[in-house]
């Protein structure tokens, strides 16, 4: 199993800490990746329903510095050498497609190859609205927007034409990245999500709480995405699974005792939060992978 860390690229940190500094510090503590989270703009007030919690309802604040991911990503890319740069997950619905590809694999080759974007449909409302994207159909969306990506990675993608997108024959999209193509993992829980992750996806991204770790559903989402998988044609085995643990801030012992269950449930990956307060995040590290080895 791959440990990484978010890093923070929200809040009053990436001015006072800096996220090239927290980048070097992730890499420093033996990390394998670095992973940020995705708004363009946020609501004063959210009424749209949060699927991660229960209820529906979003207990964090929404007048916070929100850094762009993709921005985010770079910075960490020129300090560090190592380290995976990943997404979890940005909103692709909400991103010109050929304008994202062109990001990402130039980010990808200043990077040497290293570059994960995990990508979901959305759940914001409010933020499509302000972005003048239409909400309902962003699953379609999403998938054709992977396949262009994809298409514009080759260097020469061929005309493509649809209801929502016009790209001439003779475009080049160049740098390639160099691996020929970005993985992108598929995030979500629904079954519409799970059946994606499967049938178009690199792998899945998926989320649970510190508190509320439960490899058994871990299971039965991995599951799902296989079974998409082996119903597309496709080779389960092939695909990557990362699991995103939010509220772990301080919990490394905690998280640590259900790493070795989210293993035998599939989870090749965990994305963990850390105290930047505190600072020990070589313990974290060790912790964790004390728990795995």
């Amino acid at each position: 199993m791959r440990l990484g860390a978010r890093l923070p690229h929200t809040g009053d940190l990436p001015a006072t800490v800096g996220i090239p500094a927290m980048a070097r510090a992730i890499e420093a503590a033996g990390f394998d990746g670095l992973w940020v989270s995705d708004h363009i703009v946020m609501p004063e007030r959210i009424e749209s329903f949060y699927p991660f919690a229960d209820d529906g309802v979003v207990r964090w604040p929404t007048a916070v510095d929100w850094y762009d991911a993709l921005v985010s990503l770079a910075l960490a890319a020129g300090v560090t050498e190592r380290v995976t740069l990943g997404t979890a997950v940005l909103v692709l619905p909400l991103r010109h497609p050929v304008e994202l590809a062109k990001q990402a694999a130039s980010l990808d080759a200043a990077a040497g190859g290293r570059v994960v974007l995990g990508v979901g449909a959305g759940w914001l409302r409010e933020e499509f609205e302000a972005l003048g994207v239409p909400f309902p159909g962003r699953g379609g969306r999403l998938a054709e927007w992977m396949a262009i990506a994809r298409a514009c990675w080759s260097g020469r993608p061929p005309a493509f034409r649809s209801e929502r997108y016009e790209l001439p024959a003779g475009t080049l999209c160049l740098p390639v990245p160099p691996r020929g193509t970005i993985p992108l993992l598929v995030g979500g829980h629904s079954p519409a999500a799970l059946r994606r992750a499967g049938r178009i996806g690199d792998g899945w991204l998926g989320q649970q709480a510190a508190g509320e770790l439960d490899a058994d559903a871990a299971a039965a989402a991995i599951g799902a995405v296989r079974e998409a998988a082996v119903d597309a044609g496709r080779d389960p085995e092939a695909l990557r699974m990362v699991l995103r643990i939010v509220e772990s801030e301080g919990r490394a012992h905690e998280v640590a005792r259900h790493l070795p269950a989210l293993a035998r449930a599939g989870v090749q990956e965990v994305i963990v939060d850390l105290d930047w307060e505190a600072g020990d995040h070589r313990e974290v590290h060790d912790v964790m992978e004390h728990a795995i080895r």
